[in-house]
């Protein structure tokens, strides 16, 4: 028998200083039983940091063609596609002909500078899109706030992130490897 994912609840304030978005959210996330907190936070951090009230989660980690969140107009239109990890530049092309600007929060430690070293060139040429690095230190630390009903506040100011809960914050240095 198949396990099912496991549902997570964040109640979110969120103060976007550079984007000047404010505002209280309730965002459930599926967690796929192969998918780690970390991975899980991430897309909480992504959710935060593009927050729109069109941006949704995808349908999942076992899911292909979704991207993990995106941005979706009413007249069907991607505005955003964010990939969490170390995707495939083919991928990532095909996500830049679909939708307006793609996004990929690389993760995973030392397994990103060999990413980079090997796809970089060839994502280098993909105009739509923006690569984030977050460092894993940062992203294990985020994943320590991770339960299954979360009350967090999380402040964007200058390009850093500041997420914690009533007992801890953590504080998130994205560093874009693309473009520069």
């Amino acid at each position: 028998m198949a396990l099912g994912a496991t549902i997570h609840r964040a109640e979110l304030e969120l103060a976007d200083i550079d984007r000047g978005v404010y505002g209280s959210h309730t965002l459930t996330l599926a967690r796929h039983p192969s998918e780690t907190e970390e991975r899980l936070m991430l897309r909480l951090l992504a959710w935060a940091m593009f927050s729109d009230q069109d941006l949704e989660f995808g349908r999942g980690i076992s899911t292909e063609e979704d991207p993990d969140l995106w941005l979706r107009r009413p007249d069907g239109t991607i505005e955003l596609w964010i990939e969490m990890g170390l995707p495939e530049e083919k991928r990532l092309r095909r996500a830049a002909g679909r939708a307006r600007q793609v996004i990929v929060f690389a993760s995973g430690g030392r397994s990103v500078p060999p990413w980079w070293a090997r796809q970089g060139e060839g994502l280098r040429r993909i105009e739509r899109l923006r690569v984030l690095e977050i460092p894993q230190e940062q992203s294990k630390a985020l994943a320590a706030l991770c339960s299954r009903n979360m009350r967090l506040h999380c402040t964007i100011q200058e390009g850093q992130v500041l997420v914690g809960d009533a007992t801890q914050s953590v504080l998130i240095v994205p560093e874009c490897l693309h473009p520069h």
